[in-house]
């Protein structure tokens, strides 16, 4: 099993197809199918299933699949550490729940390199996105929280997915509004006050879960909801509709404006304020690229300044 046997087979899963990896690879479509055969051989199992719309991995095949990229992925990440010179175009993913203070790390990170020598990508997703993601290498750094309440079933998720947790900063919960709404003057908010006004949390699909919500309280009855896909939708909910959302009161008014504000969640017997631990989760044993190293410490040095 050689490293290139496996980035062919990373680049047929990706294209689907034979003819479109052999071209993107520049080998011919029969020396890249004699490689994939002696790989199966060597292995003892079949990895890919070959039809006449192309080609699709068996079960052995998708499982065999993350360990590909892991290895390929380490791989490159020595690469990038160590080799100078050459056309190789580094890559580096962050993948996480709905902060904008993991956006604006990002920024600081990405403008310390040569944007043209590199290949950067963040993702604001779902919970279990982030875990599957960074699970799988689409992403090297995920970020999420963890309370009492999901610690349990989230923990779970990460050592299934092979990753490990580590913390960044412990807040309180805060309610997010917008500066016109009418509770917006309060030194603090309960639920009580809460309860005319429509609740906006970030929809989590077809993984939905009380564990997997981005906000505290999730099991909480509501009166009035609603769900969004992304921050700029729920900013305009919070305006047009004086709709909140219970957050960690981090907030980056250079990307989200000086429009809103976070106020203290007050609370009471019924709905305790929950502890939300703030981390970044990586593959167990993984060693960081210079961009994942760079992006933990922009990160902490901005969640710093906001204890």
């Amino acid at each position: 099993m050689t490293l290139t046997q496996l980035y062919y087979l990373i680049t047929i899963a990706k294209t689907q197809s034979l003819n479109k990896a052999a071209e993107q690879l520049y080998v011919s479509q029969p020396s890249l199918t004699s490689s994939m055969k002696e790989l199966e051989k060597e292995l003892g199992i079949t990895l890919l299933y070959r039809n006449g719309r192309g080609v699709t991995l068996t079960n052995d095949g998708a499982e065999f699949l993350l360990y590909a990229k892991q290895i390929y992925g380490e791989y490159e990440r020595v690469l990038e550490r160590y080799k100078k010179g050459g056309a190789y175009k580094k890559k580096f993913g962050v993948s996480t729940q709905h902060y904008s203070f993991a956006v604006k790390a990002f920024v600081d990170m990405a403008k310390e390199f040569d944007m043209s020598k590199y290949e950067f990508a963040i993702r604001e997703t779902r919970t279990a996105e982030v875990i599957r993601d960074v699970g799988t290498q689409k992403s090297e750094i995920g970020i999420l929280y963890l309370c009492d309440f999901n610690r349990k079933a989230i923990e779970k998720l990460l050592r299934s997915a092979g990753l490990e947790f580590h913390p960044l900063i412990e807040c309180q919960a805060y309610v997010y509004i917008w500066k016109g709404h009418p509770l917006a003057k309060e030194t603090s908010i309960c639920f009580e006050q809460l309860a005319p006004y429509p609740c906006l949390s970030f929809e989590q699909g077809e993984d939905s879960s009380f564990y997997l919500a981005e906000e505290i309280l999730s099991t909480n009855e509501y009166a009035r909801t609603i769900k969004a896909n992304d921050r700029a939708t729920m900013l305009n909910l919070m305006v047009g509709l004086n709709g909140y959302t219970l957050c960690s009161g981090i907030i980056c008014e250079e990307l989200n404006g000086s429009d809103f504000t976070a106020v203290p969640f007050r609370d009471d017997a019924q709905n305790p304020n929950s502890v939300m631990e703030i981390g970044y989760v990586v593959k167990r044993h993984a060693l960081p690229s210079k961009m994942g190293e760079l992006y933990i410490e922009k990160l902490r040095h901005y969640l710093d300044g906001k204890v």
